[in-house]
Formats: structure tokens, C-alpha cells, sequence
């Protein structure tokens, strides 16, 4: 008898061993070592605290509050929504808003050191999404992948390693699970995306794209004016970053050193972009984000750098003591429902965030879009598929009763002229993006005008504030600047 039962039991041995194979596999392309999560979490945590505290708590005032350049009022005309659900949006006095900006850098500290991890990382999400909401002009495409990265962590194991309290996982392999498959695809369709609206491009598949880009006064520095001197490196640069982006494929489909490779070249590429050009926090937001695709291989060599001895990757399996209770079939079918319910929200919310950002980036039509309804401010494709053919700055005119006229920028005589470095026309790399973002919006100028004349002297009459903008092709800047008149108001 036992003979007549040994085909099955080799036949359901052989489809255990091919499951196995398949999950290896599978866990190879989709799985995230427990260390990667650690990492991630850190860096992501010190990006976050560091863009609060150094690039926004010292402009506090002139951004958020009701005294800065954008009131609430104005808020509530231009983006009824966003000031209707912001938390930031409730007050628009500075303790306030000090007092909320205090309670972000707390939840993403926490964040950092891995305490309750998953809930502050929603916490760090809604707080941020809501700190943008409040300013929409100040918010760039870093700031959006941070706050959709935060929400699909949520769903990860981030206190595996590292953490403050730390829970050890009981298997030795990388987690794999509907989460980690979705933030790794979710990384790569970014750059995919940016690769196929790059090759729709003439300026990107002509190879001057870069050079295009490298003419941007307002937006290169530190190394960026020297390699502006260069045109065959831009030229070589423009199809590295191109290269590139096509294999952010190999993000997933590679293993082993191949891939670390795709991570190395990437986080190479953009800090680079960190060297050369003014983009806030997006090229360590980038970086951070890439350490989740870094192989085991790699950490493992790491470890043994690191210590010089060869440490295992993982903990000891978890020794729980034996119980005869089991858990009630309630219990099952509550941790099942859950377990469905996370699984619906994280596919839902990875094909509303393709979604978003193939219609914001012209690649889908919808009835109710157009051409010039795009949401460039809210896609992710970075100077593609045109990079701008022209930059621009600003002079803020104000006129005294004397009939004298200085421009409050720089103190001097008000003047149209190219400056020598556009970049030195704005205080801040913030009043760079709110000048960029905010220039086509009606009615966007006015409160900054209006400010202009509270911060002068009182025989001020009047306060005109001028965007110049400067047309630029590959070789450099073409034609006159033109100005623009964007508002002016009566001091006083």
C-alpha cells in the first residue's frame, strides 16, 4: 500500500520545490532586504528633518504665515481646496505654524530612529502633504515622490533593522510581499516615464538638451557654471542621463552586482544633479529612495568591511514559547480581511499614482484635459520632454515721493539688464521655486508687492514688481531680456 501512494507524494514534492524556485526568484526582483529597509528609513528621515529645519524654518514667516507673501485669503482664491484641507491653513500666525512645523520634525525623527515607524510615516506623509498644501508654490517633484513614497513605506516592516524598537524577523530571506513589489515599481515607472518623454524630444535626442539646461542662470551653481564651459561633456551627459533612464528596467529585471550597478549609476547621476544645480531636497530624496534596491550581496560585503569578519545578514530565528491556544477563527478571518483590505489599498493607490503621472505628463488624454490643462508643477519628469528655453528673474521697483526709483533686490538703480549670475537675484533657493512656480498665476505678485512696501520706508509711494525673462538656446542667451510687468502697489 504505502508503493501505491509514492508517485503523489513525489509529485506534490516536486511542486513544493518549483513554488520555492518561483518565490526565489520573484523574491530576487521584488524582495527588499531588511538592512535596505533600514537604510531607506534613515535616509529618508534626515532628508526630511534637514529640508525643515535648514531650507524651511528659517522662511517660516515669509511663506506660511499671514504677514508673508502668500496670505491665507489668497490662498483660499487661488487654491480653494488645498486651503480648505490644509492643517497649516487653520492659523496664519507664526507660532502656529511653528508649532505644527515642530510637530512634523518630531514625527519624522521618529521616523528616523524607528519608533512606531509605520505610523509616522503617515504621520510625516499627511504633515508634509499638508505643509505643501499651505504654499503650493514652494512644492517641486521631490516633494511629491517623497509624500507617495512615505505612504507606500507605511505597509513595509521599516523597524527590521536598526530601529529604536527593534523587531527582528524570524526568516533569513528578503522581505517580499504586494508592498515591496509596488514601491520598487513604483521607483522605476518614474524613470520610465522620463526616458519615453525624453526620446519624444528633439532638444533631448538631438543631444543638447543638457547644454539647454546648463544655460539656466537661475538654476546652476557650485560646479555648474565650469562644466557650462564644456559643451562636449553636456553633450556626453545628455546621453548618459538618457542611457541611463532606459535601463532603470534593470532596477527589477537584474540581481547581483548588474543591479548594483543600475543603483550606483543612478545615485551618481543625481548627485551629480545635487552638485550643479539648485533642486532642494529631490536628488537626496532620489538617493534615499534607491538604497530599497541595493542587493543582499552588497550588504553582505558591507558587513564584512565593516567588521571585518563575515557577520550573517540575518538575525536568529525569532524563539517564541509554545502555547496550546490557538488563535479563534475570528481572529483568522480579521487578519485575513486586513491582509486583503492593505493589499486592495496599495494596488489601488499604485494605479491612481501611474495614472496621475501619465496624464500630468501628457502621455494619456483625458475628456476633461488639454494641452494646456498639464500639471507640469505635479509630474515627475524632470526637464522633459523640453527642458525651458529661457530663464528669468526679477526687480522689485520701488518709487519714492522724490521721484527716485531703486530696485529693493539689490539696493541699485532699477535696470533690465542681464545680471552676471541670475541665481544671486533670488535671497533663497525658495524664492527661486515661488518665483518659477508662481509666475503664470494671476493675482500671485500682488501680496508680494504689498509686503515689499510694508519692509520699506515710509516716503515709499509705490512698489512694481518685474519679471525679466532671458530667451537661451544650447550656445547661451538669445536676444534682449524682456520684461514683464506682474503688479504694482500703491504704499501707504
Amino acid at each position: 500500500m504505502p508503493a501505491a501512494h509514492a508517485p503523489s507524494t513525489t509529485a506534490t514534492d516536486g511542486d513544493m520545490a518549483t513554488a520555492a524556485s518561483l518565490r526565489g526568484r520573484i523574491q530576487s526582483h521584488l524582495g527588499i532586504d531588511p538592512r535596505a529597509l533600514g537604510a531607506f528609513r534613515i535616509g529618508v528621515g534626515l532628508v526630511i528633518i534637514a529640508d525643515l529645519l535648514v531650507l524651511r524654518a528659517p522662511q517660516l514667516a515669509m511663506f506660511y504665515t499671514d504677514d508673508g507673501v502668500l496670505p491665507r485669503a489668497t490662498l483660499a482664491e487661488v487654491a480653494p481646496t488645498l486651503a480648505r484641507w490644509s492643517l497649516y491653513a487653520i492659523s496664519g500666525s507664526l507660532w502656529v505654524q511653528a508649532m505644527l512645523l515642530g510637530l512634523t520634525v518630531v514625527v519624522a525623527a521618529c521616523l528616523l530612529v524607528g519608533y512606531r515607524p509605520r505610523f509616522a510615516a503617515v504621520g510625516t506623509a499627511v504633515l508634509l502633504a499638508s505643509l505643501h498644501a499651505r504654499n503650493p508654490y514652494l512644492v517641486n517633484g521631490g516633494d511629491t515622490i517623497l509624500i507617495s513614497v512615505l505612504f507606500l513605506a507605511a505597509f513595509l516592516p521599516l523597524d527590521a533593522r536598526w530601529s529604536l524598537r527593534h523587531r527582528p524577523r524570524a526568516d533569513d530571506d528578503r522581505v517580499l510581499s504586494v508592498a515591496t513589489a509596488t514601491i520598487l515599481l513604483h521607483i522605476v515607472v518614474i524613470y520610465a516615464i522620463n526616458a519615453i518623454l525624453k526620446f519624444q524630444s528633439e532638444a533631448w535626442t538631438s543631444g543638447v538638451a543638457v547644454q539647454r539646461i546648463f544655460q539656466l542662470e537661475d538654476f546652476v551653481y557650485l560646479l555648474g557654471p565650469t562644466l557650462t564651459e564644456y559643451p562636449a561633456v553636456l553633450s556626453g551627459i545628455n546621453w548618459l542621463w538618457t542611457a541611463v533612464l532606459s535601463a532603470s528596467v534593470l532596477l527589477v529585471a537584474a540581481t547581483g552586482w548588474l543591479r548594483t550597478a543600475t543603483v550606483v549609476a543612478f545615485i551618481g547621476a543625481h548627485l551629480s544633479m545635487a552638485a550643479t544645480m539648485q533642486l532642494g531636497a529631490f536628488p537626496f530624496v532620489m538617493c534615499a529612495v534607491l538604497l530599497l534596491f541595493l542587493p543582499s550581496r552588497l550588504w553582505d560585503a558591507i558587513n564584512r568591511f565593516v567588521t571585518k569578519r563575515d557577520i550573517p545578514s540575518r538575525l536568529e530565528p525569532i524563539r517564541r514559547e509554545t502555547s496550546d491556544s490557538t488563535p479563534s477563527g475570528t481572529r483568522l478571518l480579521v487578519r485575513r480581511g486586513l491582509r486583503v483590505t492593505g493589499t486592495g489599498l496599495l494596488v489601488c493607490l499604485f494605479v491612481v499614482l501611474v495614472g496621475w503621472q501619465l496624464v500630468a505628463a501628457g502621455l494619456v488624454e483625458t475628456p476633461s484635459s488639454g494641452a494646456g490643462s498639464t500639471l507640469e508643477s505635479a509630474s515627475w519628469a524632470f526637464f522633459a520632454p523640453n527642458p525651458p528655453d529661457s530663464y528669468s528673474w526679477y526687480v522689485v521697483e520701488a518709487e519714492y515721493e522724490s521721484g527716485k526709483a531703486i530696485d529693493l533686490v539689490d539696493g541699485e538703480t532699477v535696470d533690465f539688464d542681464r545680471p552676471p549670475n541670475a541665481m544671486e537675484r533670488y535671497p533663497t533657493t525658495l524664492w527661486k521655486r515661488y518665483g518659477t512656480k508662481s509666475q503664470g498665476v494671476d493675482g500671485a505678485a500682488q501680496p508680494v508687492a504689498a509686503n515689499g512696501c510694508e519692509r520699506t520706508s515710509a516716503d515709499v509711494e509705490s512698489v512694481t514688481i518685474y519679471r525679466v525673462e532671458q530667451p537661451v538656446d544650447a550656445d547661451g542667451p538669445v536676444g534682449e531680456p524682456i520684461p514683464h510687468q506682474r503688479a504694482t502697489v500703491a504704499c501707504g
